[in-house]
């Protein structure tokens, strides 16, 4: 268990604490830091004191937090090593595809469990879903289905959604800054209707990426659930040695993430 002082509140303690270690090359950049859970334990405190002395080095960016994730070291560095976060219709640009939507729906509907966990909302809580069948040269490719917490979604819900991404609309029609996101790959087979939007046989396998795209502060704009056709794309992931003076020779941090779509 590791010792606090009387003389000052306890999460600033723990805060210095991380400071320290991160000053001192204990955690590199990029670094994942010891749970809530676990830094509790070691300093036998309760996890909303924790939670204050990591919102605190939040607050001096020297952290950067991952809803599911964790809390991972920032650095001065850490904005070079930040993975470019393309919408449907960059990624389609970069690979000299037309990109289109076909809206399929979109409605207001009590969060559940999970979409409540990913925004940082209490389950139930309203949020605006958008359903859309994404396109690549006038075929199908993807499967979205986006929610966004309700002041969010009455921003967006008045533009055409089928020519227009979420990303364009909030940052250039309200200046609000998509700043990072939270990526979780899945591999899934295909309902029945999800094979018959896409044209693709019942029970297919589909490449699902789930992301969570916040704004400054770590906050949630919306958690997206995108099921790609698996005969038409790859994701192409690099990593870089660490050459700076200090770093961990065996650390190879992820420098990028990149759609490719495969041939006809």
């Amino acid at each position: 268990m590791a010792e606090l002082k009387d003389n000052k509140p306890r999460h600033e303690q723990i805060a210095e604490w991380l400071r320290e270690g991160i000053r001192e090359g204990r955690y590199g950049v990029d670094e994942k830091l010891p749970s809530e859970s676990e830094l509790s334990k070691m300093f036998d405190v309760s996890r909303v004191t924790v939670r204050r002395g990591l919102q605190t080095l939040e607050g001096e960016k020297r952290i950067y937090r991952c809803q599911g994730l964790g809390s991972f070291v920032k650095g001065e560095k850490a904005v070079q090593h930040v993975l470019a976060m393309n919408d449907f219709m960059e990624e389609m640009k970069q690979n000299g595809l037309e990109a289109a939507s076909v809206v399929m729906g979109h409605k207001v509907e009590s969060a559940t469990p999970s979409v409540a966990r990913h925004l940082k909302i209490e389950p139930g809580t309203k949020v605006f879903r958008l359903d859309r069948l994404r396109l690549a040269d006038g075929k199908p490719i993807a499967l979205d289905y986006t929610w966004l917490p309700a002041f969010y979604g009455q921003l967006i819900v008045d533009y055409d959604l089928g020519k227009r991404t979420i990303f364009d609309i909030l940052e250039n029609e309200y200046s609000i800054e998509i700043v990072s996101g939270c990526y979780y790959l899945h591999a899934e087979n295909a309902s029945g209707l999800q094979a018959e939007q896409l044209g693709v046989a019942s029970g297919s396998a589909l490449f699902r990426m789930d992301r969570v795209s916040f704004t400054l502060h770590e906050k949630p704009v919306y958690y997206q659930q995108r099921f790609y056709r698996n005969d038409k794309i790859v994701y192409r992931l690099r990593v870089e040695r660490r050459k700076e003076e200090g770093a961990d020779s065996s650390s190879m941090p992820l420098s990028e993430i990149s759609a490719e779509f495969l041939p006809e």
